[in-house]
């Protein structure tokens, strides 16, 4: 098993629990979650069948049986799957989860080409994949099972926003020479989660620019979201200013609503997302 595979599934396996609340955490995490569904709704089709590659303990996929639409849930970690499985039973929407499969989006060679009338994968799974020639791939079989027209939506976690934060979060890793250059001018981090997880993953950190020039011929793109866009700079404030001033904090969403898809706030975000569809 590789490395980075091997490092993601043990972080993961270890904190299912974590991964499930972390887009509910708080007014901060949760305008990822509100800005992603935010744009499902607006490209996703009326009714179909959905992947939710890498989909974890189900988030979103659980959200969107709930809409009424049929999911197929897969994802590297057992233990996120053994999750879900608790969480779709609790929302009683078994009947729109058509299947859980263990397994890497990198080889969706369980699916048939054009199957999936919209396919999504939020939150970060390609941050997890090494090396660069991998993460093509996965962008690769992802439009390959999507259906002709079909929306593909790819969420990834963003390098200027994580450099921009790193010395309010973890300014003893800038201390490290070889490490900071190698997550602050590559992208490579193999230390990711050291402090909120308490344990060392692999995650390769994206510009917007780097996304883009992935992105197959077959992929039309469409639009680019900063998922908490401006707010990526002060997390606390962010989430003392929803908290205690409901005025303020209902003009800030009007604004990121209107700000989230320029490309600047796109690229300062902690993860930003690209929306486009099949050729």
């Amino acid at each position: 098993m590789k490395k980075e595979i091997k490092l993601t599934k043990e972080i993961y396996s270890r904190n299912a629990g974590r991964e499930w609340d972390r887009l509910v955490r708080n007014p901060f995490h949760k305008l990822e979650f509100d800005t992603t569904m935010r744009f499902l709704k607006k490209y996703l089709p009326k009714k179909g069948l959905i992947l939710d590659a890498g989909g974890g303990p189900g988030r979103y996929s659980i959200e969107l049986a709930k809409l009424g639409y049929k999911v197929v849930l897969l994802d590297l970690v057992k233990a996120n799957l053994d999750l879900a499985k608790v969480q779709i039973e609790k929302n009683k929407v078994q009947n729109n989860i058509k299947d859980i499969i263990e397994g890497s989006i990198t080889d969706l060679s369980n699916f048939k080409n054009n199957l999936f009338d919209a396919v999504i994968c939020l939150g970060g799974p390609l941050s997890h994949v090494h090396p660069e020639k991998n993460r093509k791939k996965a962008i690769m079989e992802l439009t390959r099972v999507a259906k002709k027209n079909a929306p593909i939506f790819i969420s990834v976690m963003g390098k200027f926003g994580c450099v921009m934060t790193s010395p309010g979060r973890s300014v003893n890793e800038i201390a490290m020479d070889k490490h900071f250059r190698e997550w602050s001018i590559k992208g490579e981090d193999y230390m990711w989660g050291s402090i909120s997880m308490n344990a060392h993953g692999y995650s390769h950190y994206f510009t917007l620019d780097e996304l883009k020039n992935l992105l197959p011929k077959n992929f039309i793109f469409i639009e680019n979201i900063g998922l908490e866009g401006l707010a990526s700079s002060d997390q606390k404030s962010i989430n003392e200013m929803a908290e205690k001033n409901k005025k303020a904090w209902k003009n800030w969403l009007k604004m990121h609503y209107k700000l989230c898809t320029h490309p600047t706030v796109v690229d300062i975000s902690m993860h930003f997302m690209i929306i486009g569809k099949k050729r």
